[in-house]
């Protein structure tokens, strides 16, 4: 062990001019001339391999078009037809693994069409000229279906199954709707409370009522919910973060991730917020990108991520690696957490050991290790499910996860679930929305026979 140095927290790290510069919109929306510009790269292939990649099955080459013919609303009603929150995974979707992958001008050039940036010139052009909503409900159907959590899959069960002429009850535990598009995605990727503009556009549809401050297992129960309504989607994400499993687990500075995400997304005076001289996140995925970018662009000095596996097994794409690191942050493969260490109460250091996979395909530790300073040490090595709220309740779990089939319908005659919830559930908003639309599909189907 080396020696540690008392911890260095404090809140206005930097000149109050630059929270606004740091945290403003990292991909600026394209102008008019800049969207007609890109939208004429597009080669509009038959059989589009960027439909293919697309979750949600968005016609992108007849989005794109409408753009180049000077129709971005047109466009994005082609867009909404498929995905109705469009326009937050124009921000956050991880285009350059999905369908600008398999661009063919990416394939051919390296420089593919940007459909993200696309996306949200048409998404954004919609919503900020106020026009009418582009669904219209069905004939009611005297039929009731309880929603529960009002993150991306619920949201999109929810208007699916109004567009239908349902009514919809969400119950949502927090005080604001929106689940990780609210609390826990980077501050700089969604601005100007984009969030919640998203979901007053979803309510727009009507037949749709939200009731914040419900929570499954203490303020309302699965059973209850059976019994009142005809139908119920679950969309609980995955509250809990999992643990270290190191002794000092519980000290001043250790914190979840995902925690200091929402927090920060929550906080209107940046410069108020404590962050460490000396930051260390734990993790490979998005939340430990996004959880040491905001470190940095809070003033730490030092950010270093430490993952247990190699660059290549990293869930982050490879743009947001390199985004970490075009801003100084320190990426540390093969390194998994052995010790952490404390003083009076609080996290100084953090000893991480060289990490191997072995013979028996597991990984290992090498033995040899590395000692770095901390203030902070930010866990993000994957969110849990919570069993404790369907304890009692006849549902097929997996893994802690809901099982549920291909139209995602749980072993619960009346029950469906989507999102990060279920078993194989991804850890994306644009698939959340795909298991909302298809599980809305399945319950329509099942109550008007």
């Amino acid at each position: 062990m080396t020696e540690t140095q008392s911890s260095d927290i404090k809140s206005g790290r930097l000149p109050d001019a630059a929270y606004a510069d740091n945290f403003s919109d990292i991909h600026p929306p394209l102008t008019p001339h800049e969207a007609l510009v890109e939208a004429d790269r597009c080669y509009f292939c038959y059989d589009a391999p960027c439909m293919t990649a697309c979750p949600t099955s968005i016609d992108i080459p007849m989005f794109i078009r409408k753009i180049q013919a000077g129709n971005p609303v047109g466009s994005a009603k082609t867009i909404f037809d498929q995905n109705v929150l469009g326009g937050m995974c124009a921000r956050v979707c991880p285009t350059e693994s999905l369908c600008e992958e398999v661009c063919v001008r990416e394939v051919a050039e390296g420089k593919p069409v940007k459909i993200g940036l696309l996306q949200r010139h048409a998404t954004d052009t919609f919503m900020e000229r106020e026009q009418p909503h582009p669904f219209t409900r069905a004939a009611p159907t005297g039929k009731k279906i309880a929603v529960v959590g009002a993150g991306p899959a619920g949201l999109s069960c929810a208007h699916r199954l109004a567009m239908h002429g349902h009514d919809v009850t969400i119950f949502e535990a927090r005080e604001k709707s929106g689940g990780l598009n609210e609390y826990g995605i980077a501050a700089y990727k969604t601005t100007n409370d984009f969030a919640q503009d998203e979901v007053e556009f979803i309510l727009q549809i009507g037949g749709i009522t939200i009731e914040n401050g419900k929570a499954l297992g203490r303020d309302i129960t699965l059973d209850g919910l059976a019994a009142d309504y005809d139908a119920v989607f679950l969309g609980l994400g995955l509250p809990g973060v999992n643990a270290l499993g190191l002794e000092g687990e519980d000290a001043e500075g250790v914190l979840d991730a995902v925690d200091f995400i929402g927090v920060l997304r929550q906080t209107e005076d940046l410069s108020a917020l404590d962050i460490g001289k000396r930051v260390v996140v734990i993790g490979g995925g998005m939340t430990a990108i996004d959880a040491a970018m905001q470190s940095k662009l809070l003033g730490a000095d030092e950010v270093t991520i430490a993952y247990r596996r190699g660059q290549e097994h990293m869930n982050a794409s490879l743009y947001e690696q390199e985004l970490a690191q075009t801003n100084n942050i320190s990426i540390r493969h093969w390194m998994m957490p052995k010790e952490l260490h404390t003083e009076s109460g609080a996290v100084s250091a953090i000893t991480l050991e060289k990490s191997e996979i072995g013979d028996d395909g597991k990984l290992h530790g090498t033995g040899e290790t590395v000692t770095l300073q901390a203030d902070q040490v930010f866990k993000a090595i994957g969110q849990a499910p919570d069993a404790g709220p369907l304890a009692g309740v006849d549902i097929a779990l997996e893994k802690g996860r809901i099982r549920t089939d291909e139209a995602r319908r749980t072993s619960h005659p009346k029950v469906w679930a989507g999102g990060d919830c279920i078993a194989g559930g991804e850890d994306l908003t644009v698939v959340s929305v795909e298991d909302g639309k298809i599980a809305a599909e399945s319950i329509h189907k099942a109550l008007m026979g």
